[in-house]
């Protein structure tokens, strides 16, 4: 398998840190990497370029622009590791580039596969039976012709406005009547879909441009096409919060609506478009300063994931059922009685969301709960939770949500969510203007006697019911009053601004979560210095922090063995002698999104061992998590859940070898080769249950093999 293009640092620096840009072109690298992987099934494959399609979609749509902001406003703020705002967009461009070609020959070599499987996609002028032709045209002139608009490019003709990843057809045409040179534009709608499938049983699918330009004749009869090409825009989809907005509800709607207009950061032309058409198109949409890019192949790869949806089974991951926690049906589906018997962890996707759903509809049913309060960061279109919040409100109870509107391309979303909660009488909230509130918190407070007893639930992924079938995360239910009264004390600290003065079990950023774990790191260097074992697992999606980076650099001069597992970016530059020899940094991309935050030490012990301090968080190791975020972190202290999280999860995340890449010294990435005998994480938590879930009725009929990193030394 091919290793990815190192990630050049500047010697100014001393190369202490990778470039946070070119990481995660990196990391979409190891996503492309999987399309071509022979261990997938076709469609699969196809659905990881798709995936690599969006990612780099999204990367020029908010880090680029904000790069690009920078140098037309003559910004010359460096990076960490040094660079420019200009030499950051010039490495940027050549590295996409290289990726997109990349992209295209992924495309051809799927193209060519999926044939041979029986689902071909249709050019423009390929031959095909009459029967077809027919239908294609019928087609065209009953679902397309109507909405399709051509517009003359003229003075008389202002430039039309092209949204935010629309695709166009150029059309340079010559009228016969007259041999007059005539120019055309058809903005192609994105609520047509991208591709057309053929009736029939077999899958013979059709993009809208090729059957566009199948039937020029019908669209323009009287003109001849001397020349046609497709070309697709990319625009600056970053939203800044202005400290001074009065009403942030209506400041989002409307930049929202600004968004949609935003300028154009990247100009995707087809490399057949000449020279001086390109130059014309590019002045008249006001795209000077964009990055243009001449598309040789399929342009817009995001839009394959269409053909995913074709039905062949065969062709896709076998399907998942997701098991639902034992513990909860040995209550009798009673979530609240399982947790004050014990705290209870679940381990997305391999046990059920459901359960998360479960825990609040049973508090909107209860007569005995008396208030719930939710945060929101991403809950989906079809949300479960937003329909429970909405029951509960509507049943009597207290219900608070806090509703982030700055969680990027769901703001629109939340807006609507919001406006249906207060409708229902939930007391909406939306938090500070200057910070997200990303920390994913639930509690529950209900009357059990003459008391009141408070159930919560922390998560290290959002409240969203699909992504929580494809991101592996933690939910962790607690009825320890502690844990109830610190999140009672987030939550007044989102809603009015009150500053926490001590906290039992939480830390929170931007208050004190760095700070708390520069603490951490300085006891296992205190471990190393009196001679016993020190060691720090951490497992996290991004590591920027240099105020971080240079702690744990500290660590490793200090004998401290650092394993971590960073899904995406990575700042932090292992393996280097006398700076960074004790650390290493391992990436998995596989079937599911890595997504849960878990850390561990230690604590004067080789991991794992119980007495090692385990905690899961909502955050990663970012300067935007620790300084401008609503983050927390929470100790795993319960001996089956800390032996869950930190004995089987974090130990089969260091064992996998068959998903997994090592970063290197310079930057680039080592697919692990099995040397024996193979692990892969994924197809272990779907045929194992888990240690704390699975229940004591089933504890003994279901032996959990026991995992031990002797296994891959």
């Amino acid at each position: 398998m091919a290793e990815a293009d190192p990630i050049q640092s500047i010697a100014g620096t001393g190369g202490r840190y990778f470039n946070r840009e070119l990481s995660w072109l990196n990391f979409n690298q190891r996503v492309l990497e999987e399309a071509s992987n022979p261990a997938h099934p076709l469609l699969e494959r196809l659905r990881f370029l798709s995936i690599s399609g969006n990612n780099l979609d999204e990367f020029f749509m908010v880090r680029v622009a904000g790069l690009k902001g920078q140098q037309l406003q003559g910004v010359e703020l460096r990076s960490v590791d040094g660079l420019t705002p200009a030499q950051q967009l010039d490495a940027i461009g050549a590295r996409a580039d290289a990726l997109m070609s990349e992209q295209q020959a992924g495309w051809h070599a799927l193209r060519d596969l999926l044939r041979g499987a029986g689902i071909t996609v249709i050019g423009s002028t390929e031959a095909v039976d009459a029967r077809a032709d027919a239908w294609m045209r019928e087609h065209f002139l009953e679902q397309i012709f109507p909405i399709i608009t051509p517009q003359a490019l003229d003075p008389a003709h202002p430039f039309p406005f092209i949204p935010n990843k629309g695709l166009s057809l150029f059309f340079d045409l010559l009228r016969d009547s007259d041999k007059q040179v005539v120019q055309e534009l058809v903005i192609l709608p994105a609520t047509l879909p991208r591709f057309i499938r053929l009736p029939g049983k077999s899958a013979r699918y059709i993009a809208i441009e090729s059957l566009v330009r199948r039937f020029t004749d019908l669209l323009f009869p009287g003109f001849t096409v001397r020349e046609s090409g497709l070309f697709r825009i990319l625009r600056d989809s970053d939203i800044e919060i202005e400290e001074e907005a009065e009403d942030l509800v209506r400041y989002y709607r409307s930049a929202i609506k600004q968004r949609r207009r935003g300028r154009i950061i990247r100009l995707e032309m087809e490399s057949r478009v000449a020279e001086p058409v390109e130059d014309m198109l590019q002045t008249m949409m006001q795209g000077d300063e964009a990055m243009v890019v001449d598309i040789d192949g399929f342009m817009g790869i995001t839009d394959l994931a269409e053909l995913v949806e074709e039905d062949r089974p065969d062709l896709k991951f076998t399907a998942y059922v997701p098991r639902f926690p034992e513990r909860i049906r040995e209550y009798g589906g009673d979530c609240f009685a399982a947790i004050k018997a014990k705290d209870i962890v679940v381990h997305h996707p391999y046990e059920s969301f459901d359960v998360v759903i479960a825990f609040l509809k049973q508090a909107a049913a209860d007569p005995d709960v008396v208030a719930i309060k939710q945060t929101l960061y991403r809950a989906g279109k079809q949300s479960a939770i937003i329909r429970a919040l909405i029951d509960a409100a509507e049943a009597g109870k207290s219900v608070t949500a806090v509703v982030e509107l700055k969680a990027r391309f769901d703001e629109e979303q939340n807006l609507l969510w919001a406006s249906q909660l207060e409708r229902a009488g939930v007391q909406v909230v939306y938090g500070f203007i200057e910070w997200k509130t990303h920390a994913k918190i639930s509690m529950v407070v209900r009357r059990e006697g003459d008391a009141f007893r408070t159930y919560c639930h922390f998560g290290t992924g959002n409240y969203h019911p699909i992504t929580a079938r494809i991101y592996t995360d933690l939910s962790f239910f607690t009825a320890d009053p502690r844990a109830g009264r610190d999140a009672a004390a987030v939550f007044n600290y989102i809603t009015g601004y009150v500053e926490p003065q001590s906290m039992e079990l939480l830390t929170l950023s931007p208050l004190h979560l760095r700070d708390r774990l520069v603490a951490l790191i300085d006891a296992e260097i205190a471990h190393a210095r009196d001679g016993r074992p020190a060691s720090l697992w951490a497992k996290m999606n991004s590591l920027v922090d240099p105020a971080i980076i240079e702690k744990l650099y500290a660590a490793s001069n200090a004998g401290v063995k650092i394993e971590l597992i960073v899904r995406g970016i990575c700042c932090l530059r292992p393996g280097v002698p006398g700076m960074s020899d004790n650390i290493s940094v391992k990436s998995i991309v596989g079937r599911f999104l890595e997504h849960s935050r878990i850390w561990a030490f230690g604590n004067g012990e080789a991991l794992p061992n119980s007495k090692a301090k385990v905690f899961i968080s909502s955050a990663d190791w970012m300067p935007r998590n620790f300084d401008r975020r609503v983050e927390y972190m929470l100790p795993i202290q319960t001996p089956t859940v800390h032996d869950q999280v930190l004995d089987q999860v974090l130990v089969a995340n260091l064992l996998d070898n068959e998903q997994s890449w090592e970063l290197q010294s310079d930057g680039s990435y080592v697919r692990l080769k099995p040397d024996g005998k193979t692990f892969n994480l994924h197809h272990y938590f779907m045929t194992n249950p888990s240690l704390s879930g699975r229940g004591a009725a089933r504890r003994k009929a279901e032996a959990v093999p026991k995992l031990s990193l002797r296994a891959r030394d």
